[in-house]
């Protein structure tokens, strides 16, 4: 969830809001005269919301040559999980964030390597770059949002739907980057906090095509999000089941078997298994 890192009483609620992780905003959300105090709060609030729990990223500024070291250095410190790059166009882009994130954790005496980046793809050669983005060291995950009347659309010349069409072949790029590096796709982003329905819609998509979460902008998008990402527990227990039947098959000598009217084998037990531990690691 993106929260304006000049707004200090959103900072204090947003650990409440139900979010994976929280971005704090020193860019797009924070007026230009308003950056540096933006920067002191979020460096203040970081340890706050460590002793919550609730893991933390902050979204850093870029010039037209460099991201902000200043950024960098004021919120390098424990307790900060990663920084979220805003338009890399490419991999360098990536690497020379990562090696001023070095620097600022030698200065702070952070252990290096301990902060992650996640990369916003928004630019057309960023995107055409997504696997060599995701394999850049200190990537964890890749962000791959399109949101209306924002950087993508008018770099890519489309026109913003509700029901994505424009932008899947962007999605599933950036979900097959991740895939093939090991890294965790991110979607996104749905701008009319309020209206819950076109969120989900929306959400369903990202889900649909193999993205692993979705950013948001509300706290109240957070419940309507992890509800869509959470396998259900019928799904659990079809999953369940489907394995239980693979299992008795094998037990008969068999590797296949038919399950609730459909032939299933090795593979469609693996991906079973795969979905009941994710369902497992949500409770945990």
């Amino acid at each position: 969830m993106f929260v304006p890192g000049n707004r200090a009483s959103m900072i204090d609620k947003c650990a409440s809001a139900g979010a994976d992780a929280v971005i704090l905003d020193l860019e797009d959300s924070v007026p230009a005269a308003d950056k540096a105090a933006a920067r002191e709060l979020v460096s203040g609030k970081i340890a706050q919301l460590a002793q919550t729990g609730q893991r933390t990223y902050v979204r850093i500024n870029r010039s037209r040559h460099l991201y902000s070291f200043e950024d960098i250095l004021a919120v390098v410190q424990p307790g900060l999980e990663g920084i979220v790059l805003s338009m890399p166009d490419g991999p360098e882009d990536v690497a020379l964030a990562a090696a001023l994130l070095a620097e600022a954790e030698e200065r702070k005496g952070v252990p290096e390597g301990s902060i992650g980046i996640v990369p916003a793809l928004e630019t057309p050669r960023g995107l055409q770059l997504a696997y060599e983005c995701a394999q850049a060291r200190r990537v964890t995950a890749l962000i791959g949002a399109s949101a209306r009347n924002a950087d993508l659309q008018r770099a890519m010349g489309w026109e913003w739907s509700p029901d994505s069409f424009e932008s899947q072949y962007m999605k599933s790029r950036v979900v097959m980057a991740c895939r093939a590096a090991g890294k965790h796709p991110i979607g996104g982003i749905w701008q009319q906090v309020h209206d819950l329905d076109g969120l989900r819609n929306y959400a369903v998509l990202d889900r649909k095509l193999g993205m692993g979460g979705t950013t948001i902008l509300h706290p109240s998008n957070a419940a309507v999000v992890n509800e869509i990402f959470m396998p259900s527990a019928d799904d659990v227990a079809y999953y369940e089941g489907m394995v239980a039947a693979h299992e008795e098959a094998v037990r008969q000598g068999r590797a296949s078997v038919m399950y609730k009217g459909e032939h299933i084998d090795t593979a469609h037990a693996a991906t079973a298994r795969q979905k009941v531990a994710l369902a497992r690691s949500f409770k945990k």
